[in-house]
């Protein structure tokens, strides 16, 4: 009795020993190792192998008893192959569950076989390379329905029920030690092996199909600004240079205030040289007539002075006329739109050069700019979204009024099509010179298109066709 109970504590040491070193392996290979080898102190064998089932390796013989290597080539290692494989397929039959040492089918058991359980091709060579006897020993995770590997025994001797349950004991933690040297799937990966089952799939593909045709509105982003809506352009009067800016951006003026002033300087020289020719010519205008009195010759000079006055006088008004333009004035109600004062003052301007706008920040219009590349057949009529910079949580709905057909460089050197579009409704407008991005509404496309357009556009560019 004695005996008895000095060999149960001592496979119950060699089997806490086996699951220590089972966790402890660093790897799948360091684990089969000690799997083949080192289980023959639990459990005596004269041959161990370690199969691995399909995942991110192909299914093999991976490890051999007694070899520090298993050569894939080998006749013994393909012979083993075949027999595994044909192993797997029986256990997928279920014959294993019947003879099953315990009435435990909570998980499978040891399945001991011999040469007349295996296809006439592979029990012909049986003899050649195992002794009578043989332990299917497989590793199936309950949990996922999966079979990780298997190892096969083989001794002169049948497997007694006591060494095939603490074989199915140490399964357990070979299982699990298995479980942790696998490489963490992806989630991705993880709902792909769920669909490798076949209605799943099926399923699946054709909710993808059907979600692919699925229509949805083409949509495309622009940068976009608020403008004025027919603003007043006002230009330099004249050829000259800003003396003075009387107004400030974005400052509220009323019609006839003063907006700039042009450099007087040339003007008044002019004036002042056509008020002495005016004086001149009128002072020999008077003499002439005074002569002309007694003196017909003088007479006859007369009507040239006259003349030669006349354009004088014209002169002088002329002159005077282009003084008091240097003073430009606003001729409606609104606000000056225009760029730093700083950039105008002292500047040289030609006759006809805008310098500011006068806008009613009530009347306001969306400005976007389509670039080339995103013009998917977007007309007048269509609907566009504003959604600014500086208020996130708001967005503005407006109409295209009107599209370039011709694209120009923008301010920042992009080449897009000018896009007008009003505000309708009575909702609340932006603000005017609020910027964002407009989202173009266009037609409805199925969502595969939707999804393709730009690479597929990429792709032809690049191949020419």
């Amino acid at each position: 009795m004695t005996g008895n109970i000095h060999i149960e504590a001592s496979r119950l040491a060699l089997l806490w020993q086996l699951s220590a070193r089972a966790r402890e392996a660093g790897n799948e290979a360091a684990l089969a190792f000690s799997i083949v080898n080192e289980t023959q102190a639990l459990v005596p064998y004269r041959q161990a192998a370690w199969w691995r089932a399909g995942g991110a390796l192909p299914s093999t013989v991976a490890a051999v008893s007694g070899l520090p290597q298993c050569d894939p080539g080998a006749p013994y290692v393909q012979w083993l192959n075949a027999l595994c494989r044909a192993l797997v397929r029986r256990q997928a039959a279920g014959h294993e569950q019947a003879q099953a040492p315990t009435g435990d089918t909570g998980r499978v058991q040891p399945y001991a076989f011999t040469a007349a359980d295996l296809p006439a091709e592979l029990a012909a060579d049986w003899a050649e390379w195992w002794p009578a006897c043989a332990l299917w020993l497989p590793l199936i995770d309950t949990r996922q329905q999966r079979t990780l590997g298997a190892i096969v025994f083989a001794r002169e001797e049948p497997f007694g029920a006591n060494e095939m349950v603490l074989l199915a004991e140490l399964a357990q933690v070979w299982l699990h030690a298995l479980r942790a040297l696998e490489p963490h799937a992806s989630p991705f990966a993880h709902a792909f092996g769920k669909l490798r089952k076949g209605k799943l799939r099926k399923r699946v593909l054709i909710a993808l199909a059907l979600a692919c045709l699925a229509p949805v509105p083409l949509s495309v982003l622009a940068p976009a600004e608020v403008t004025a809506r027919d603003p007043f352009v006002v230009r330099s009067p004249l050829d000259g240079v800003i003396d003075r800016l009387n107004v400030q951006p974005n400052q509220r003026v009323a019609a006839g205030a003063p907006l700039f002033t042009l450099d007087a300087t040339t003007l008044a020289s002019r004036n002042a040289l056509a008020r002495k020719n005016f004086d001149a010519a009128q002072e020999e205008y008077r003499q002439t007539a005074q002569l002309a009195v007694t003196d017909d010759k003088d007479r006859l000079d007369m009507a040239l002075k006259k003349g030669k006055l006349e354009a004088s006088a014209v002169e002088l008004d002329y002159a005077a006329a282009q003084l008091a333009r240097l003073r430009v004035t606003a001729a409606r109600d609104g606000v000056a739109v225009f760029s730093d004062p700083n950039d105008w003052n002292g500047r040289a301007v030609s006759v006809g050069e805008k310098v500011m706008l006068l806008a009613d920040p009530s009347h306001v219009e969306l400005t976007a700019y389509l670039p080339v590349a995103e013009n998917v057949g977007v007309k007048p009529g269509a609907i566009l979204t504003l959604y600014p910079k500086s208020s996130p949580l708001v967005s503005y709905d407006a109409r295209i009024e009107t599209i370039a057909y011709r694209a120009e460089p923008t301010p920042d050197g992009l080449l897009a099509y000018r896009i007008k579009a009003s505000f309708a409704g009575d909702a609340p407008r932006p603000v005017l010179g609020m910027m964002g991005t407009a989202r173009i509404h266009g037609r409805w496309v199925p969502l595969v298109y939707y999804l393709l357009r730009r690479p597929l556009a990429a792709a032809r560019q690049w191949l020419g066709w």
